[in-house]
């Protein structure tokens, strides 16, 4: 009987949803709807590239492996990197790529359902396709290494998996469990407030099936990744579900004591109809909403037009000798880009004073643009970042 896809239910929450957790999903769409108000589209498009980054950072902690930001960056610049840092560097360039295409797929209206086989194979292949060889290989108790095949789902003859005490579907049952799993959130997603809590117990559901032989849990976060942009919270990719999962809202171990918590049996005739734990879902949706509702806040108050540009503004100010130069770097965040010839015109200079103050910007990395004649935009440099964004690496080997 275990073996039926009912085994993974209740997936949601179909005759009455509980008041709080509609009360979160309202509160999320509310707080979302205003992330990156007033910035230009090209600056919050930056700043969406760095948050890319934090995800994968986070994404990578929770599996135990702590990156370099500055490893990070070099990695998907194509620079040379440390032998030992390596590995790590292009799992996390692996996870940035992947999340930029569904985020480039998501803006074209070409993004499949996220909760589909289509998907997520998707996601898996293009994740291990990127991956270095080095954790392309699964290392069983018995001393014995398998190969990990991108985009392959555990089927029939496939060795039997355990998460700890969890015992997902045999392998042979996962295609079917799959199924099951994509109609039913479908169905979940035939209302907004549906769309928002579905993001929460998708995620755990699809953890629970494990359909992957390895790298199901980045596999689930990039999933609630796309389910947030889908559901119209994604606030143009300036949050990420990724750090909140790594930090919890009092201690960093909340993540996987709630994923556990939800793969309760369920306690009696009060406790839903399913299998699982109705009641142990709800406690696990409600927390997961509490998070992604925290990293939505503090990414709106970090990402605030009025306070990224005072923050910017004092950063110059103490870094450049030119009065003139924190003018300039404002006139870029809030217009994206601007010509070179323009500077004068916005700093009400001379063409060659205004020229002056451009270089020293672009020399010290606050200013790039693709040659030395095009438009340019705002930067983030990497050893200013936890001044600019504080406590957004907080775990992070940034830079003195």
């Amino acid at each position: 009987m275990l073996e039926t896809p009912g085994r993974i239910e209740p997936c949601f929450f179909e005759e009455h949803i509980p008041a709080e957790l509609a009360d979160l999903s309202v509160e999320i769409q509310r707080e979302a709807s205003g992330l990156g108000k007033g910035l230009h589209p090209d600056s919050a498009a930056e700043l969406a590239d760095l948050v890319r980054m934090m995800n994968c950072y986070y994404s990578n902690l929770i599996e135990g492996h702590n990156t370099r930001p500055r490893d990070i960056e070099k990695a998907l610049a194509g620079a040379e990197l440390e032998e030992e840092t390596r590995p790590l560097a292009l799992e996390a360039r692996a996870h940035v790529i992947v999340q930029r295409e569904i985020d480039e797929m998501h803006r074209a209206g070409a993004l499949p359902r996220p909760t589909s086989a289509e998907f997520l194979t998707w996601v898996h292949k293009i994740f291990y396709d990127e991956m270095p060889e080095e954790f392309r290989v699964i290392e069983h108790p018995d001393g014995s290494r398998e190969p990990i095949i991108p985009g392959r789902m555990r089927r029939e003859g496939d060795p039997e998996v355990a998460v700890g005490r969890h015992h997902p579907p045999s392998s042979g049952r996962v295609a079917t469990f799959m199924e099951h799993f994509d109609k039913r959130f479908h169905i979940a997603a035939r209302s907004a407030s549906g769309r928002i809590i579905a993001i929460a117990s998708a995620h755990h559901r699809l953890n629970y099936i494990h359909p992957f032989p390895d790298g199901n849990g980045r596999v689930s976060r990039l999933m609630s990744h796309a389910m947030a942009l889908e559901a119209s919270i994604g606030g143009d990719g300036l949050w990420s579900i990724s750090r909140g999962l790594a930090r919890g809202l009092k201690d960093r171990g909340e993540y996987k004591q709630m994923m556990d918590h939800a793969d309760s049996p369920r306690l009696g005739d009060r406790d839903g109809r399913g299998n699982l734990s109705e009641a142990a879902l709800k406690t696990y949706c409600a927390w997961f909403l509490n998070v992604a509702l925290d990293q939505i806040t503090f990414s709106a108050k970090l990402f605030d037009l009025d306070g990224l540009d005072k923050r910017y503004r004092r950063l110059v100010a103490d870094t450049i000798d030119d009065k003139r130069a924190p003018d300039l770097v404002s006139a870029v965040l809030r217009h994206g880009t601007l010509e070179r010839g323009e500077a004068q015109f916005v700093l009400k200079t001379s063409e060659r004073t205004a020229r002056n103050t451009l270089k020293q910007l672009t020399t010290a990395g606050f200013l790039v643009s693709a040659s030395p004649k095009t438009p340019v935009r705002l930067a983030f440099p990497l050893e200013y970042r936890e001044r600019l964004f504080p406590n957004l690496f907080a775990d992070a080997d940034l830079p003195e």
